[in-house]
């Protein structure tokens, strides 16, 4: 174990996160709390900043010595930790999670336990439920487009209070799409544009193959991981279509759903279910995917800013991906529990992101590549209005435009940099 202390160019470097808030919180009445998201995405920086104001010894799993000895005396190396610990890269150990209940149950200390991990417990059920009632789960994504800028965003709470205000703003245009291929990881920020990040991302990807997925699963064609990688990538934004991914692989579809949920479970992709009510019965259930990052996604599909300007298709499809994770990132530290659909029906209409509050209230978010917007944008979002009704909050279209107008009740369109102003 070794204390925390961070040097000058670590503090230069650190993009202020807007979940830490959430995280004391979790902290002041919480035995444990666990922090999980993809590798690399900021979650050792964050604890350690939070560890070295709040004294907090550190362990990493990363390390060969401690993951043997807690391995093999699970109990034992939980009783010499010290009173308030962080735990990095946790989910390397499954077996210390007994262990941890049962000095949770012997000293409920808030905050005592600090962990780390780049798999998401709640896809392994026998980790979550050995600390359910003594653990809080905090997911924290790659950076938001209002973290990199340093700025509190107003979108969510505008969507669910109707609230957005006729305005002029100014078109991104190129911008936009550096800013789709930057993505959010963080130490790609402090690379140059060009050779260097895309260096990164593949060693990034060799690194999640050979470890990460070798400890969490027994697949034989690690070799897939990769090429599959891409195959989604450029169908980030699709319905979830096995067959589809399944053509290039000589894998059966089970074990492509195998792979999918591999990735998942490592935070590169996100299922988006479909949105569902009663009072609709011809509406499509397939869910759609999401790549994590689309920095990832240009890496993997070796793409650079002149040939995701030229491909239209592709940067419609990376926009809708880019607009989901910075929704999702900022709903990760929003006040209300906010929950993510897609809506189809097989009337070909279609809303890119449904959202709902805890409360029952919905809002649709529709994503639009071009710098001009059409009544006829609006038809998927007058459809779940209609059969949302009262519950129905607001309808947006995003388009990379200057102005944010309205369209008919509770109907607007909004510029994209919306997402990241106050």
């Amino acid at each position: 174990m070794v204390g925390l202390q961070l040097d000058d160019m670590e503090e230069a470097q650190y993009f202020p996160r807007l979940i830490r808030t959430r995280l004391l919180e979790a902290l002041d009445d919480t035995p444990a709390v666990l922090i999980h998201g993809p590798r690399q995405s900021g979650k050792t920086t964050l604890t350690q900043r939070v560890g070295e104001e709040r004294d907090y010894a550190y362990v990493t799993f990363d390390d060969a010595n401690m993951l043997a000895a807690a391995t093999e005396d699970p109990v034992g190396f939980v009783g010499r930790l010290s009173k308030r610990v962080i735990l990095d890269e946790v989910q390397r150990v499954p077996e210390l999670f007994t262990a941890l209940k049962r000095e949770i149950d012997r000293d409920r200390l808030a905050g005592r336990f600090l962990l780390t991990g780049s798999a998401n417990v709640l896809l392994v059920p026998r980790l979550s439920d050995s600390l359910a009632g003594r653990m809080e789960i905090l997911r924290l994504y790659p950076l938001a487009q209002c973290e990199i800028e340093q700025v509190q965003p107003g979108f969510l709470q505008a969507l669910f209070t109707d609230t957005f205000q006729v305005s002029a703003s100014q078109r991104l245009g190129e911008e936009l799409v550096q800013r789709v291929l930057a993505g959010g990881y963080p130490e790609p920020h402090r690379r140059a544009v060009g050779r260097r990040r895309r260096e990164w991302y593949r060693n990034y990807i060799e690194t999640i193959t050979q470890r990460d997925i070798r400890d969490l699963s027994r697949l034989r064609r690690l070799d897939a991981i990769p090429k599959l990688l891409q195959m989604v990538a450029g169908q980030s934004a699709h319905l979830f279509n096995v067959s589809e991914l399944a053509g290039p692989f000589q894998l059966t579809r089970p074990t492509i759903r195998e792979y999918v949920g591999l990735l998942e479970k490592i935070f590169l992709l996100d299922v988006l279910p479909p949105w569902h009510s009663n009072r609709l019965k011809r509406l499509v259930k397939t869910p759609k995917l999401h790549l994590g990052d689309t920095g990832l996604a240009g890496a993997v599909l070796s793409i650079d800013v002149p040939q995701l300007i030229e491909n239209r298709a592709l940067f419609g499809q990376m926009l809708e991906t880019f607009v989901y994770n910075e929704l999702k990132r900022q709903a990760s530290w929003h006040e209300n529990e906010l929950t993510f659909f897609h809506y189809r029906d097989k009337d070909q209409y279609e809303v890119d992101l449904v959202i709902e509050q805890v409360g029952g209230q919905v809002a649709g978010v529709e994503v639009k590549a071009a710098s001009t917007v059409r009544e006829k944008d609006f038809r998927g979002l007058k459809r779940l209005r209609q059969a949302t009704s009262r519950a129905f909050s607001a309808g947006v279209v995003l388009y990379d435009g200057d102005s944010v107008l309205p369209f008919g009740d509770r109907l607007f369109a909004v510029p994209i940099s919306a997402l990241w102003a106050n």
